[in-house]
């Protein structure tokens, strides 16, 4: 389970950066890496994270104002790291939005266990039913709300929506889709079977159609954050 989790780490200092890297890799983790404030929030933006591991003492965009700003958008859990033992920063960093706190210098093994202890606990409330914009799924039911009334969708509708959702931001052509939604061999006819089922959707969704993009030339994505 833990193979399919993307954590990003967050800190300026190099040599921690590589011994995090060292221990997530080895524990079966994909990581990110930025080295201040500023670079993850762009990271975010771009790729899918689970779990955020935030240095609090970083040049340009400190870990307490990241995890202000993170937490206005975001929902994945967030460790962070400090030098300090000062009460006041462990308190500060919990009011910010911060999941769990860990004080260098670390054990190994505590630090992986309470990244696993934060996405068990965050996957068990939050994978059933999860939002983007006024756009809200819960999986449990094969539902969907638009400003929290119940929009009719049929099977297929149902899950190449939720498939552009889980991957919010990512670019996927015809070809993939038909792929994943139908599970059957690509052709021009299915690139219109495609098409016709993100016109019905859009439709459907009303006015939170426009999340669903047209990538020219390629495909389509699910864009659910302002820029």
């Amino acid at each position: 389970m833990k193979n399919s989790f993307q954590v990003l780490v967050v800190d300026d200092e190099a040599d921690m950066r590589n011994l995090l890297e060292m221990y997530l890799k080895k524990d079966g983790y994909e990581v990110l890496f930025a080295e201040n404030g500023e670079e993850a929030l762009d990271l975010l933006f771009l790729n899918k994270v689970d779990l955020i591991i935030l240095d609090v003492m970083m040049p340009e965009l400190d870990g307490f104002t990241a995890c202000k700003k993170i937490r206005e958008k975001y929902l994945m859990p967030i460790l962070m790291l400090t030098a300090k033992s000062d009460e006041w920063d462990k308190v500060n960093g919990l009011k910010l939005g911060a999941d769990d706190y860990v004080m260098k210098p670390f054990s190994p093994k505590e630090l992986l266990a309470r990244i696993e202890a934060l996405l068990r606990r965050y996957n068990q409330a939050f994978f059933d039913v999860f939002s983007y914009g006024n756009i809200t799924v819960q999986k449990s039911a094969r539902q969907v709300y638009v400003d929290d009334k119940k929009v009719n969708l049929a099977r297929r509708e149902y899950d190449l929506l939720l498939f552009l959702m889980e991957h919010e931001g990512k670019v996927f052509s015809r070809e993939q889709i038909h792929e994943v939604v139908w599970g059957m061999d690509s052709d021009n006819e299915s690139y219109r079977t495609v098409d016709t089922h993100i016109k019905t959707i859009r439709f459907k969704l009303k006015s939170a159609g426009v999340n669903i993009k047209t990538v020219w030339g390629i495909g389509y994505k699910f864009e659910g954050m302002e820029t």
